[in-house]
């Protein structure tokens, strides 16, 4: 679906169907009102006879609006005036979406630009409109033998003024580039994991890296990640048949001198939990647990498609978690690239022994920051719900700049503690420390697992357990998230 950005007058152009606003207690908008008086009252007729609230996402279609070039309008209500958030203003988006879904016109045209959205400016309020209009028409049915109807809608014209236009459509161009990037992160995560393993992955990588020239593609195998002392890694990989990939990815996009930013995505393609096995019920998720690997290969994709002025260097750790002869046991002492040594207590807390590899691994590229995205742990969840990805970092600025990103993109995080107390859960009495810390705490302490091997750069850890997948039912699937929160990071960092 395509959306451009148009500065005239609603009553002028030719289109299937024009959205307007109304507000509670009968309340017209702007728009709304000249449309209703070139329309001789016909919006006020229908609310007077009760049929629309104006209560935020309630809509009511109008067909044969006099004195209009519309075949139709798509009355939506916009609640009291000053009150719309974020949260409603993306539910009044996807109600009208869903209506116009199942209408036959092929375009539309949002007279919306005059509503006030809290705390948000021109840009803000654009990007969040067309994000959800784009995210909203995300569908995976590759496997189905009866695909999804073609879409009738391929266009939306969003309406503003001549001087507001500049900062609409970079709103748009923002929005357009993290959609495709949430889309191919959902692809990812919803790829079954006898097709979505390691080494498909490393192919993905290298497909995008012939598109784009600016972009350097290596994929280390299991021999490579040997040579580099990932002995940590590797414990993880050696019960699959699936061999491993570390995923390297170097995009340049400023001056070759400058230090670039770092992403590390957890890649287990499937996690069984290993010789710690996990329940059977609903193992079947466990195919996202490459997410936070997608979601690199998703912010990666939205910063191709943006050319953003800057160095990025995206790194994925893949593996497959299985049970089997071979497999790494529950007492194991594994050797890190770091050199610390790691007990591995129980071998479902597989992530942070393949990211601790990667995050010593990112130190040879001498970043600005390193950031690793990992559905890391339940106990995350459990702290935090589905609705905010937890944050741990060892700097305070990065974490500023994180959670600022995260509030501008709607896409939230909220900081955990990293105290010392914690760390000592950790402790081993034969090697230098053990992959659990115990029930309590449980994000934190594999948090605090990580920063063990970050002390060489700022670095920040994103635990989305939580909100990379929903979980079960006919609506289950990867989100996307959070790559609006990360590609923000990085508009902050480039500075357009």
């Amino acid at each position: 679906m395509e959306l451009v950005v148009k500065s005239v007058n609603a009553d002028t152009l030719k289109t299937a169907t024009l959205v307007i606003a109304v507000g509670e207690d009968q309340v017209l908008g702007t728009v709304a009102a000249k449309i209703d008086s070139l329309s001789n009252g016909a919006i006020s007729a229908v609310l007077k006879r009760g049929d629309l609230a104006g209560k935020p996402g309630q809509t009511l279609l109008l067909s044969h609006v006099p004195n209009l070039k519309a075949e139709r309008v798509l009355l939506v209500g916009t609640g009291k005036e000053g009150e719309l958030g974020d949260r409603p203003w993306r539910k009044l988006a996807t109600a009208v979406l869903n209506v116009l879904k199942g209408l036959g016109g092929s375009d539309a045209v949002f007279a919306l630009d005059s509503l006030t959205i809290k705390n948000r400016d021109a840009y803000g309020k654009t990007r969040l409109l067309a994000e959800t209009l784009l995210d909203g028409q995300y569908v995976f049915d590759r496997f189905k033998s009866q695909k999804a109807e073609p879409r009738a809608l391929k266009k939306i014209t969003l309406l503003t003024t001549k001087s507001l236009q500049p900062e609409v459509e970079r709103a748009v161009r923002h929005a357009t580039a993290i959609a495709s990037g949430m889309s191919f992160t959902r692809d990812l995560g919803n790829l079954p994991p006898n097709l979505c393993h390691p080494t498909f992955l490393g192919e993905a990588a290298k497909s995008l890296a012939k598109s784009h020239k600016n972009l350097k593609v290596e994929v280390h195998d299991e021999k490579k990640i040997k040579e580099l002392g990932m002995g940590s890694f590797l414990a993880v990989a050696q019960g699959s048949e699936q061999p491993p990939r570390l995923i390297v990815a170097q995009y340049q996009g400023a001056k070759k001198g400058d230090q670039p930013y770092v992403l590390v995505g957890k890649g287990i393609t499937f996690d069984t939990g290993g010789i710690s096995i996990k329940p059977a019920a609903n193992m079947d998720e466990m195919k996202y647990d490459m997410c936070g690997a997608a979601s690199v290969f998703g912010t990666l994709r939205a910063v191709l498609e943006l050319e953003l002025p800057i160095n990025l260097v995206c790194i994925m750790a893949c593996a497959e978690n299985m049970p089997s002869g071979s497999a790494t046991r529950p007492g194991d002492i594994v050797e890190t690239m770091s050199g610390q040594t790691v007990e591995i207590l129980n071998t479902d807390a597989e992530g942070r022994l393949v990211l601790c590899d990667a995050l010593t691994y990112a130190e040879r590229f001498k970043p600005q920051a390193v950031i690793d995205i990992a559905t890391l742990t339940g106990a995350c969840v459990v702290a935090l719900g589905g609705h905010t990805s937890g944050l741990m970092s060892n700097n305070d600025d990065l974490v500023g700049q994180l959670l600022s990103a995260g509030k501008q993109a709607d896409d939230r995080c909220w900081q955990l503690p990293l105290f010392d107390e914690y760390q000592e859960q950790l402790d081993s009495p034969f090697a230098d420390i053990a992959n659990i810390g115990g029930p309590k705490g449980g994000a934190i302490t594999a948090g605090c697992f990580l920063s063990r091997f970050t002390k060489a750069y700022h670095w920040a850890h994103l635990d989305i357990a939580g909100t990379a997948w929903l979980s079960g039912g006919k609506d289950k699937g990867a989100t996307g998230r959070p790559v609006p929160l990360l590609t923000q990071y990085l508009l902050d960092r480039a500075g357009v």
